[in-house]
């Protein structure tokens, strides 16, 4: 499987190069979640956005429709996207893991390790120079002795095994954030300074 998928991503335009790797991982994925969940939620957006957002699990919507963010969470990221001139379409949305956990709970560790390598390949095609984490689970994922109390707002060059090194910048999950007001104005105000350190990075 591994010779394969380095095959893919040698092959044809980016486009194309990860349209394979869904269509691929869809099939092959081994986490035990498909079982459950009504389909895989594939990440969304443009497949040369200079930032990837990385979210935790579908929830119900996500997993009816197949697609990443699309309830309220995902207003409220619409929103702040606006809010520093950027549109859904010129960024890159996924999750952690890519199918719903039962009743949205957490994802198990099992679950993020059986996705692992579907992220990964999202990643190294898509090659952004930002890699937004949103929530706990995205962040440990990637830092795992973070905190995210501590930690979001922050920008992170971290060397993954298995990944490379890459730009990481911390926020609160929406969904955290919609029904607690301090929360949620900690989120805009970290999301707020997103352009600005796109552009200051150097990749």
């Amino acid at each position: 499987m591994a010779q394969s998928l380095k095959k893919i991503n040698k092959e044809g335009s980016i486009e194309a190069r990860l349209r394979k790797i869904h269509l691929k991982m869809d099939r092959e994925c081994l986490c035990d979640l498909r079982h459950s969940a009504t389909q895989a939620v594939w990440g969304k957006g443009s497949p040369q956005a200079k930032i990837v957002f990385i979210g935790e699990a579908p929830g119900k919507k996500e997993d009816l429709q197949g697609e990443p963010f699309i309830g309220a969470a995902g207003k409220f990221l619409d929103e702040m996207l606006a809010s520093v001139g950027l549109k859904r379409e010129a960024v890159y949305i996924t999750n952690v893991v890519k199918y719903r956990p039962p009743n949205n709970r957490d994802p198990l560790p099992q679950e993020v390790s059986d996705c692992w390598e579907w992220l990964r390949l999202e990643i190294e095609c898509i090659q952004p120079k930002l890699i937004v984490t949103l929530g706990r689970h995205a962040l440990h994922r990637f830092i795992p002795e973070a905190v995210i109390s501590q930690e979001h707002g922050k920008l992170f060059r971290r060397d993954v095994p298995g990944l490379g090194e890459w730009n990481f910048y911390v926020l609160y999950h929406p969904a955290a954030a919609l029904y607690n007001g301090g929360l949620r104005e900690t989120l805009k105000q970290d999301f707020r300074r997103i352009p600005e350190i796109t552009q200051a990075i150097r990749k």
